[in-house]
């Protein structure tokens, strides 16, 4: 048992340093380890309560209040009383304070991919397989567990295309009534990328976990100042896993560095999940079309609209 207690410490020092923790501030920011999972949870997750982050987190309740009021003094939170509780107030964080967390998020998610691009796909594999393996044994809630299931992303390879249009064709059929119309299209768009892609101002963004595809999205070149965001699904069991998200995020921050002047998409009222996550993303709906497409005689289409600022130096 002496060895195996001395292998599991080896390895918290090392990934310690590997992952950046052991300084005051993490990621060079004014925040601590603690504060930025803080910001991390109120980013992440709906009326969350002081009890629910202090629980969540293992913080001790007074150690929880220090932080949350500093939060508040810089503005980067605000309280609302919570509908389902009157003693209890569901935090949020302000727009303030998602402008201070969103660049750290954005740096930490390049800290790990260029941890794990060392690796080639199959060790990568191996590695995130291993994490999961740790949490589910350590006795990790299995809400949580599955809540912060490891997954990763990727560009485009040989064979996606195929799975994309699949699934597409597939889960839009079974949960909206989606006829062979719009699976041709998926087809096309597809095809087109394939055909026209141009690595500077296109992208394929391929969500994989457990070893399996479980979301896709694309950017593709419009105009010289305008990209489309296109073909955005996340697999069922995969949802509130924050990938769809993700995935917006990503093509957001893709095309506002790649020099494009406004990100657009195009999307149908009805598909509220998707809708939401855009809204939240900051895209506005700017147009709406009744129309009839793909087996439905009810579908009104609607384009929305990112007005992209310059990428910051």
């Amino acid at each position: 048992m002496a060895s195996r207690v001395d292998t599991v410490r080896a390895f918290n020092r090392f990934y310690t340093q590997q992952i950046g923790v052991l300084g005051e501030h993490l990621l060079e920011s004014a925040f601590s380890l603690a504060e930025m999972r803080a910001l991390y949870e109120l980013a992440h997750r709906d009326a969350l309560t002081a009890s629910d982050l202090g629980r969540d987190l293992g913080l001790d309740a007074g150690y929880l209040s220090r932080i949350l009021r500093r939060f508040e003094t810089r503005g980067l939170i605000g309280r609302s009383p919570s509908a389902a509780d009157g003693r209890q107030h569901v935090l949020r964080l302000t727009r303030k304070g998602r402008a201070a967390f969103e660049p750290l998020e954005a740096r930490a998610r390049d800290e790990v991919a260029a941890l794990l691009g060392q690796l080639a796909g199959p060790e990568q594999r191996q590695v995130v397989d291993a994490m999961g393996t740790i949490a589910r044994l350590l006795g990790a809630p299995r809400a949580e567990a599955d809540r912060a299931a490891p997954y990763l992303l990727r560009t485009h390879q040989p064979g996606d295309m195929g799975w994309i249009v699949h699934r597409h064709g597939a889960i839009y059929a079974r949960e909206w009534g989606y006829n062979a119309e719009f699976e041709a299209l998926v087809a096309r768009i597809c095809a087109d990328f394939l055909d026209r892609f141009e690595p500077a101002g296109e992208r394929c963004w391929i969500a994989e976990r457990n070893g399996d595809i479980v979301g896709s999205v694309f950017v593709v070149r419009k105009s010289k100042t305008v990209a489309k965001l296109r073909l955005l699904l996340v697999e069922p069991q995969a949802r509130g896993l924050g990938i769809g998200r993700r995935l917006v995020d990503e093509c957001i921050r893709f095309a506002r560095h790649a020099g494009y002047r406004r990100l657009t998409l195009w999307t149908q009222s009805d598909l509220g999940a998707a809708r939401r996550l855009y809204q939240q993303a900051g895209f506005r709906c700017v147009h709406k079309k009744s129309h009839h497409r793909f087996g439905r005689t009810d579908l009104v289409a609607e384009t929305w609209d990112l007005t992209l600022s310059a990428p910051r130096s």
